[in-house]
């Protein structure tokens, strides 16, 4: 081997190790669930309408077009009137098997430090009578390089997620009660 292409190989053998450290975020999940009084239908009635998240606390107002059908949008204004907005689109929905899923089309990272979310609810029976609901995630950190800020890393991320998740089914669980209560 020439002393040139010895030097070209061992450089580019050098660079794997680092180019295999210079990654971007990897994606991020979340799954919470409770558990509630009600048998699976009340509670899907409450919260299977993709058009109406009134029973999430954190939400104002919801407004969209498409009702429960795929490609159906919504904007939820949070906190009060002319709050911050999140926009999203349905792209699973089933009365039968009471669960929809959806994406974030647009939100601030300031709002909700993620990209690329998408989300999936479902209520099934609890054995024993009431429900599991079941709210999961899978995203992105808000800032998509290496060495993001604080409040954009994957823990930030997953903190403001489990937060939304927990605040929702908190509320239901208020709502319905828990199971033995």
């Amino acid at each position: 081997m020439k002393r040139r292409e010895f030097l070209a190989v061992t450089a580019v053998a050098l660079a794997l190790p680092s180019l295999a450290l210079a990654h971007g975020p990897t994606r991020q999940k979340v799954t919470l669930t409770a558990e509630v009084a009600a048998d699976p239908a009340e509670v899907w009635a409450a919260i299977g309408n993709f058009q109406d998240m009134s029973w999430h606390p954190a939400v104002f107002e919801t407004a969209g077009a498409g009702g429960n059908a795929i490609d159906a949008t919504r904007v939820l204004t949070l906190g009060q009137a002319g709050g911050p907005t999140i926009s999203e689109i349905l792209y699973k929905h089933s009365d039968e098997k009471m669960s929809y899923s959806y994406r974030i089309t647009e939100v601030a990272v300031e709002v909700l430090p993620v990209t690329n979310y998408s989300s999936h609810v479902t209520v099934k029976p609890r054995a024993g009578g009431g429900s599991l609901v079941e709210w999961r995630g899978a995203f992105y950190r808000g800032y998509p390089n290496n060495d993001p800020p604080p409040e954009l890393s994957d823990e930030a991320a997953i903190a403001a997620v489990s937060a939304v998740y927990q605040a929702g089914l908190d509320a239901l669980v208020e709502r319905f009660g828990a199971p033995g209560s």
